[in-house]
């Protein structure tokens, strides 16, 4: 199963426009898809038409109370295959709550370890524009990130705080499989600003930078704001066509192969 978080410290930057159209790009293939969502903006939950104020129970009682089921928290979607776990304003106060657990740093992983999970062939997540407990319950739960990169001007500063963030997880918490798997730049526009940050991400990142970033798209933002995913909304748009194509690009990653070619790279340095 892959577990897929789209994580940027920063605001602004596509992650839920990415997380639920890609969500809803594997469904379409035919891939059963859980995306749960752990922002306090609900926006995922909104952006696939659920109304999540009104919602009994959502990701934040999963988490912190283990009376909880799995199957008291998803939703099913107009996209057949794609499930969701929408949240709310709730989730602020997830790290109040779970602040004396010993725990609190793998809340989401335990919560979906002992959940039945074996109808899900994927498992995305939405996060909070932070760094903070709620982000990191994430990185422990996932095994793959993606991060999406707004071409403004601190985003290379942002990309590079991630970064960090990712290596420092993996690497306190015995997680050599988390692995960033793609990097995709977003908002983007025809300026010589935005093609010289899109020019170092891909020094920076050139086995794992999209080949499509992803332009400003007016019916990518109608879509949400009907509640409806792009495809449904408006599938010959041109944001329709970016997303399929960076969708393509994360549909065809396979982190064994990713791990196997690190391996082989590090053998050659070795023996170099």
């Amino acid at each position: 199963m892959r577990r897929i978080a789209f994580i940027n410290e920063k605001g602004g930057t596509c992650k839920t426009t990415l997380a639920v159209n890609i969500a809803a790009y594997f469904a379409r293939k035919g891939l059963k898809v859980l995306l749960i969502d752990l922002d306090t903006q609900g926006h995922a939950g909104k952006s696939l038409g659920i109304d999540v104020r009104s919602v009994r129970r959502n990701v934040f009682h999963f988490l912190v109370d283990e009376s909880t089921r799995l199957e008291e928290v998803v939703h099913s979607t107009a996209v057949a295959n794609l499930w969701v776990i929408p949240s709310y304003k709730e989730m602020a106060e997830f790290p109040v709550v779970a602040a004396t657990d010993p725990r609190r740093w793998y809340r989401l992983a335990d919560r979906l370890g002992v959940a039945d999970l074996h109808e899900y062939e994927a498992i995305l997540f939405d996060s909070p524009p932070s760094l903070g407990l709620t982000t990191i319950n994430i990185l422990l739960a996932a095994t793959e990130v993606v991060v999406p990169v707004a071409l403004t001007y601190l985003a290379l500063d942002g990309c590079a705080e991630i970064v960090e963030t990712v290596r420092r997880v993996a690497a306190e918490h015995g997680r050599g499989e988390l692995r960033i798997c793609l990097v995709v730049p977003t908002l983007y526009r025809k300026t010589a600003l935005a093609d010289e940050i899109l020019a170092k991400l891909e020094a920076y990142f050139p086995q794992s930078l999209a080949k499509t970033p992803l332009a400003y798209n007016v019916k990518l933002d109608e879509a949400q704001s009907h509640g409806r995913t792009i495809w449904d909304y408006a599938p010959a748009s041109r944001g329709a066509k970016m997303i399929a194509s960076i969708s393509e690009e994360l549909w065809a990653v396979s982190p064994w192969a990713a791990s196997a070619e690190r391996a082989d790279e590090a053998s050659r340095a070795l023996s170099g």
